[in-house]
């Protein structure tokens, strides 16, 4: 006679996905937010222009300008704090917003160095672009992904290519980006895309340009050039120290924010 208490049970009747029925729905997140250093700040801001670091390329640049004053900061609610500094670093898990004039706030730049999933990002673009901030144009700084380009990549070589919307093409004789536009059949995706795809839908001017490789000195002096460029008055100075340090494979990487508890 079978023994009911140890033997195998028999199958399910039902599907997984019919289990999947009986587990109630997780809790919805916090909606992301931003929090300013001054409370009393007018807001929306208005800067003329607004400059977002994805790559980690940009985010050493914008790490090593001297003449930037904290202002705010974005807040994932599912990105815990642990682990951050007291002082802005590259290994942190932030969202940090300087202003480069200081209480004019007619430049800002976005450090975004916390990972926002493809399903919070059009939360983040909102806050940033055409709610709490409001730009008159828009730059954005990310990499080329080598899964996602249409073509070979050698590390060797520093390429660069844009991705415009409508009102930036509209008045390229103004544009201080002079490249390449994003070959076709090549891909962007991410938070890049959703802060590019909300200046199209605000009617903001909007530059997205992306870069290869994903991190070395060649593609940081590049950046740097380029943010020089775009901000002629930018101190880039410091782009140059310990850039041997930080650009190598063991220091700054572009997902080294990833290993975090939120995907542990």
């Amino acid at each position: 006679m079978e023994d009911v208490l140890t033997e195998n049970p028999p199958p399910s009747r039902f599907f997984q996905e019919d289990l999947n029925n009986f587990v109630p729905p997780p809790k919805p997140l916090p909606s992301p937010f931003i929090v300013f250093a001054n409370p009393k700040h007018e807001l929306p801001l208005r800067p003329s222009l607004l400059i977002v670091a994805v790559s980690s390329p940009s985010l050493y640049v914008f790490h090593s300008l001297p003449s930037k004053t904290l202002i705010g900061s974005l807040i994932l609610p599912e990105v815990p704090f642990s682990g951050n500094t007291v002082e802005p670093s590259l290994e942190d898990k932030s969202c940090n917003i300087y202003s480069y004039d200081g209480d004019k706030n007619s430049i800002l730049l976005v450090s975004v160095q916390l990972p926002a999933s493809p399903e919070r990002s059009n939360l983040v673009s909102r806050l940033l672009i055409g709610q709490d901030i409001i730009p008159e144009r828009v730059v954005i700084l990310d990499s080329i992904q080598s899964r996602n380009f249409r073509g070979r990549l050698s590390p060797d070589e520093t390429l660069a290519a844009k991705l415009e919307t409508s009102s930036e093409k509209k008045a390229a004789a103004t544009s201080r980006v002079n490249l390449d536009y994003f070959p076709s059949g090549s891909v962007v995706d991410g938070l890049s895309a959703s802060l590019l795809s909300r200046c199209q839908i605000k009617n903001i001017r909007g530059t997205l340009v992306v870069s290869w490789p994903e991190f070395g000195p060649s593609v940081v002096r590049f950046v740097g050039a380029l943010l020089k460029n775009i901000v002629p008055g930018l101190d880039i100075a410091g782009v140059n120290k310990d850039l041997e340090k930080y650009s190598s494979r063991t220091g700054l990487k572009k997902d080294a924010w990833l290993d975090s508890d939120l995907y542990t």
